[in-house]
């Protein structure tokens, strides 16, 4: 199996950012026919709005476009105070988005698809500091404890005893310091990670670039200290993974695909402990060219993850998923 340019890789992660990061100012000034398509986007934007509530959509882009026009919407299915588990699923799923990213374009095929198989489902947004939709980049620590606050609140409007978490990213690391650290362990049945950031990312060689410069790390930290948290041999990831990286009655899967263009090297993603199922994509479905940003809008993942959360809905799928580009 044929791994992808580097640099193709960086173009798509790039070019994302900067058609959602050109779409935060709004749509352009002057359209003469905008056509069918556009007015329908037109119509389901002004809905979003008055909502709060995001569409179901099917691709990461789509996603975050509309994120950067209104960059406070729940992913629908998502954050119904009102969902009380049921016996066939007793424990609430709360999604954790990943860096750079958010509760809506991170899960808008997820939460609903969840919520449709009959599980109350939650996402928070975390580590923001202001209301653009590019979150997930404060002090990985600090937004272990925001998650943890999010938690109770799920635990206290349930009813419930514990919750699953299904993080992507950071989203699927930064869980595990809350699980070790903050007591999370009591509360929490299982982490599934997407493309999880456990042993941290090299990102082709520019993150320990960034290190080896004077300052380097601490230009970037100032911004964002979550992505100097997530290089490879952080100090922080050194202390979340001294002795072990798990914590005893949580139990953990690791869904990480072959094409990850952000995690790197893709095997980052997986955890050391036994008693960990890590999965890779590509051995259950050959037919996913699934990449970071992509993997928790393919089919394939989506099934995954519902099968580790009831196995005893567990079925087989294996159908095309494109990479982001």
């Amino acid at each position: 199996m044929t791994r992808r340019s580097p640099l193709r890789a960086l173009a798509a992660l790039l070019a994302t950012t900067a058609l959602g990061a050109a779409l935060a100012g709004g749509p352009p000034a002057a359209a003469a026919d905008p056509g069918p398509s556009a007015t329908a986007a037109t119509g389901a934007t002004a809905a979003a709005r008055e909502s709060g509530v995001g569409p179901r959509l099917t691709s990461f882009p789509a996603a975050l476009l509309l994120s950067n026009l209104l960059p406070d919407l729940d992913p629908p299915g998502a954050n119904d105070w009102t969902c009380r588990p049921s016996a066939a699923h007793p424990r609430p799923v709360v999604l954790v988005h990943g860096t750079v990213e958010n509760r809506y374009d991170n899960w808008a095929q997820m939460a609903p698809d969840l919520a449709a198989a009959g599980y109350c489902v939650f996402a928070l947004d975390y580590g923001s500091y202001t209301r653009t939709p590019y979150r997930g980049l404060s002090d990985i620590a600090a937004s272990a404890q925001e998650l943890s606050a999010y938690v109770d609140r799920v635990l206290a409007a349930t009813g419930a005893a514990e919750v699953d978490l299904v993080g992507h990213s950071q989203g699927g690391m930064m869980p595990r310091y809350y699980l070790r650290f903050l007591g999370g362990a009591d509360e929490v049945d299982q982490l599934i990670g997407l493309s999880s950031s456990n042993y941290g990312t090299t990102f082709f060689g520019v993150l320990p670039l960034v290190a080896a410069l004077p300052g380097g790390e601490g230009l970037v930290g100032l911004a964002a200290p979550a992505i100097p948290q997530q290089r490879q041999g952080s100090d922080f990831l050194a202390r979340l993974n001294q002795g072990g990286d798990t914590v005893p009655g949580v139990r953990y899967t690791v869904i990480q695909t072959l094409f990850d263009n952000v995690v790197t090297p893709y095997r980052n993603a997986f955890l050391k402990d036994p008693g960990v199922t890590n999965i890779l994509l590509q051995s259950r479905c050959p037919l996913d060219q699934s990449d970071h940003l992509s993997i928790s809008y393919s089919p394939n993942v989506v099934r995954l993850v519902k099968n580790r959360l009831d196995p005893s809905t567990a079925r087989s799928l294996c159908v095309y998923s494109p990479p982001l580009l």
